[in-house]
């Protein structure tokens, strides 16, 4: 039951259509903020205005936004990220090792800096933290979300994306190294003198099921420079000397 007295909700909702938030609002009548809420929505109810949500998003908006961080949520999404659609927003969730907490600060960072409004999450499961973010302009940002699994639908980039990419390759690489790929350090024995030695060289791998992906991947490392084998069909191996230099360089293990 509603127990202010009308002037007070008459001032309220004044304030309210000035673009006072309701949390200002509230606290300068000292009412609580789900009062202010319904009376905010019961106002746009009587005048017949359809709540729109605030969003920041660029392709609607046509905001500038961070292109760097982009490029490797992308990497992130493409490789072990997806999206939950509900009826008024999308989920963006992508699942990190729970030890690799840079990994965790990276993902978060971010989806901040490409859509700093919605809210960001952590949900931590056995094993393993899910960063998520909710709005449902996730899918503005990824065109490729669809239903069923990435692998078994096309992926492919929309120009704009390609542009991102083209311009910040190393990040769109990070990405996809942090989400579905690892720094390894490999062995072997060779014989010096006679005598065996145990010789031990990193490497890096990617490992995806989606054709297209696996093709995003070696496309762009190419881009860069670096040599690359395919170990299977799903997984890219990079071991020359120099390559992985270039991925220390540009890319590095996970943490």
């Amino acid at each position: 039951m509603d127990q202010h007295s009308p002037s007070i909700r008459a001032q309220a909702v004044a304030l309210m259509r000035q673009g006072v938030p309701n949390r200002a609002v509230a606290e300068r009548f000292n009412i609580p903020r789900g009062t202010i809420g319904w009376w905010r929505s019961e106002d746009r109810r009587v005048r017949g205005e359809t709540y729109e949500q605030p969003t920041d998003c660029p392709h609607c908006t046509g905001r500038e936004y961070d292109k760097v961080a982009y490029a490797y949520l992308l990497g992130l999404y493409l490789g072990d990220g997806h999206i939950i659609s509900k009826p008024k927003q999308h989920h963006l969730s992508i699942f990190c090792n729970a030890l690799q907490t840079g990994l965790i600060s990276a993902a978060e960072d971010a989806m901040r800096r490409v859509l700093p409004l919605p809210s960001v999450r952590q949900r931590h499961k056995a094993g393993c933290v899910e960063v998520k973010s909710y709005t449902k302009h996730w899918t503005c940002m990824f065109p490729q979300h669809g239903p069923g699994k990435k692998h078994e639908r096309t992926i492919a980039l929309e120009p704009w994306q390609q542009e991102i990419l083209d311009a910040h390759p190393w990040e769109f690489i990070r990405g996809l190294i942090h989400s579905d790929g690892c720094r390894v350090t490999n062995w072997t024995t060779r014989l010096i003198n006679g005598e065996p030695k145990r010789y031990e060289y990193p490497r890096y791998f990617f490992t995806n099921t989606s054709s297209d992906i696996i093709q995003l991947f070696t496309d762009t490392l190419d881009k860069v420079g670096v040599e690359w084998k395919r170990a299977n069909s799903r997984n890219i191996s990079v071991a020359r000397k120099a390559s992985v230099a270039l991925m220390d360089a540009h890319v590095g293990a996970k943490y």
